[in-house]
């Protein structure tokens, strides 16, 4: 991720202190057009990885700084905030224990989930003729899954002679890639299974694996099939 600024003296303020803080917004004037810029490395990121938002261009001047989730600048979007003179942070509703603030701006979020995923603003507070604002947003892509696939229909039981279709599905971030095993010997790939007319000889463990090429990660899913003979009205049967 390359060098970082190290972390500022850290100091849990109180609700108190927060409420100070997040009352300084309503006397920020409209954002100027500082050109700062926010990358992401990695830009896209799996499931359970660490994910820093590197900061560049940062103005002259700097009095504080705040990253919010989203794009509201609220108190509940709140993830913390750095005041440059004593080097203090204060932490806000949306802190999750996982972000570590930088004396640079950047912001290290560990072991990130799906709920990380989206965008982030971070909000910068200047010295000069009042305060003034410079506002940034960024998203960065996760990756995750595939999540356990589910075979539809579940039902395993068909007669001689019947079609038999499967679909699977399995959540997954890059899409999964998917391949099908008959009492595991491979059938095919896809994410569907089509056998035009099933017999006796088709009987046996049916198996969907998926695996996500980012991630790195597989799972899969099983079911029994079990075909009869064909059906013979009663009818028809009479001399058998």
């Amino acid at each position: 991720m390359g060098p970082l600024s190290a972390p500022p003296r850290t100091q849990r303020i109180t609700w108190k202190g927060l409420l100070l803080t997040a009352s300084l917004l309503h006397f920020w004037n409209p954002p100027t057009t500082a050109q700062v810029k926010i990358e992401a490395q990695p830009p896209k990121v799996s499931e359970g990885k660490d994910v820093l938002l590197l900061v560049h261009n940062l103005p002259q001047n700097l009095a504080a700084y705040i990253w919010y989730e989203g794009q509201m600048m609220d108190i509940h979007h709140y993830i913390t905030s750095y005041v440059v003179d004593d080097q203090t942070i204060v932490y806000g509703p949306a802190y999750s224990g996982r972000e570590t603030v930088y004396s640079n701006a950047s912001l290290l979020i560990q072991n990130v989930t799906g709920e990380d995923a989206g965008s982030y603003t971070l909000q910068i507070i200047k010295r000069g003729d009042g305060i003034r604002g410079a506002t940034g947003h960024f998203t960065f892509t996760l990756y995750h899954g595939p999540d356990l696939p589910s075979i539809y229909p579940s039902v395993g039981y068909y007669r001689s002679g019947e079609k038999l279709y499967l679909s699977c599905s399995a959540d997954s971030n890059p899409p999964a890639e998917y391949s099908w095993t008959i009492n595991g010997k491979f059938q095919q790939s896809g994410q569907k299974l089509f056998i035009p007319q099933i017999t006796t000889k088709h009987s046996g463990l049916y198996a969907c694996s998926v695996r996500n090429s980012a991630t790195g990660k597989e799972s899969s899913k099983s079911i029994t099939v079990k075909v009869i003979g064909k059906w013979i009205p009663a009818s028809l049967a009479i001399g058998f």
